[in-house]
């Protein structure tokens, strides 16, 4: 059996993105080779990078998305930026691609590695772990946060019916309470070009709408939220939605667009109108054109914010894992 382990690079990575007759499975969206290239160029500091794929036959398996520190390794990103991770597989072959995989971490001197922020439907928990134990590896497991997400039905009507009676009649009436308070319009932008000419009122928004936020952005942090919005939005991936009140924009939400999936990222809003629910109404709108546009789910990402629940989403627990290679 030909077995290899190749360490890609960012450029190697593209290729194997962009090669549409490999059967890989590149989700989440935050180890896609543009979004971790964003991350690398801003955060990537002293770490090696450590991209590995794994051939069996000849035929690419799999792809490890890490970095190594010494004799760590763990995945391209961190927690705070990247809501969770996983590796890159082709399904059904997991379980070769990651007996491989850390077969060659041991011969390379891998003591540790440290994978935060995990789905349950992740492929490191439903087979990694295993592996890794088969093999006299410990793992072990802590609780990290937890995710929020809905699956988005065909109609606006429907997506209403799907809530409870208090929450559909509090959407409504809020919809209401902002048309009689002016001319209403919602969009969204995708270009490049769209997306750097309202960046700036943007990121306003998001420092001023609540303390945390501006204290979040650091200015290490806001450049790689530009690089991201320029990147992923020359990628296809990128949306700022656009909330304005008479003409001007009274809210804006970022988010990602990847493989028929919504990934809410963040979000801001003019404090003047807090009373009009503006920031609550700018997603739900957004919602409404997901499902316009046919997009199957809605992902609002890491935190357990009260809304969220509100609108429709259910908690999904992510879960850090650590293997200690023994």
């Amino acid at each position: 059996m030909n077995d290899t382990v190749t360490n890609e690079n960012l450029t190697s990575l593209k290729a194997l993105y962009q090669d549409s007759g490999l059967p890989l499975k590149w989700e989440p969206l935050f180890v896609t080779p543009v979004f971790m290239e964003t991350w690398w160029g801003v955060f990537g500091g002293d770490s090696q990078l450590n991209c590995l794929s794994v051939r069996s036959g000849g035929n690419i398996i799999g792809i490890a998305p890490f970095m190594r520190r010494g004799a760590e390794v763990t995945f391209v990103g961190n927690p705070d930026v990247c809501d969770y991770f996983d590796c890159i597989t082709v399904p059904g072959r997991e379980n070769e691609f990651y007996g491989l995989l850390l077969d060659h971490l041991k011969k390379e001197g891998i003591t540790r590695l440290e994978m935060p922020s995990l789905r349950p439907d992740s492929t490191v928990l439903n087979f990694f772990a295993d592996t890794a134990v088969s093999r006299g590896c410990e793992v072990s497991f802590t609780p990290n946060d937890v995710s929020s997400e809905m699956p988005l039905p065909p109609t606006w009507d429907e997506y209403l019916g799907y809530l409870n009676t208090k929450q559909r009649h509090e959407v409504r009436r809020k919809l209401r309470r902002l048309e009689e308070a002016g001319t209403v319009r919602y969009y969204s932008v995708s270009t490049p070009v769209e997306v750097e000419e309202r960046y700036d009122t943007f990121l306003r928004m998001f420092t001023e709408s609540r303390d945390d936020k501006a204290e979040f952005l650091t200015g290490q942090r806001e450049t790689f939220f530009r690089s991201l919005g320029h990147n992923l939005s020359e990628a296809g991936m990128f949306r700022l939605g656009v909330l304005e009140l008479n003409a001007a924009p009274a809210a804006m939400i970022m988010y990602f667009d990847y493989h028929n999936r919504i990934y809410l990222y963040n979000s801001g809003f003019e404090k003047e109108y807090d009373s009009l629910s503006i920031g609550l109404l700018s997603k739900v709108l957004s919602i409404r054109e997901s499902i316009e546009s046919g997009r199957e789910a809605y992902d609002f990402l890491k935190g357990d914010e009260i809304y969220k629940s509100r609108l429709g989403g259910e908690n999904v627990r992510l879960t850090d894992c650590t293997i200690t290679v023994r």
